[in-house]
């Protein structure tokens, strides 16, 4: 597996941690102020996430039209 692609698998990770991390304080009681970032922590993570996914998955077409 090539370094860049090793490299977005751990970023993904560290993403899905952090996604993780605001999905625990939404899932807390109510904290209007608190909620209300935490959401949009959340869906800016979660569309970092996906343009992660999109680069792996470049990442392996590029591979396999190599190989």
């Amino acid at each position: 597996m090539t370094e860049r692609l090793e490299t977005l698998k751990r970023a993904r990770q560290r993403m899905i941690e952090d996604r993780d991390a605001f999905a625990k304080i939404l899932a807390a009681p109510f904290d209007r102020s608190t909620a209300e970032r935490s959401r949009n922590k959340f869906v800016e993570t979660q569309v970092l996430i996906d343009a992660i996914d999109r680069a792996i998955a470049g990442e392996l077409a590029s591979g396999d039209q190599q190989g």
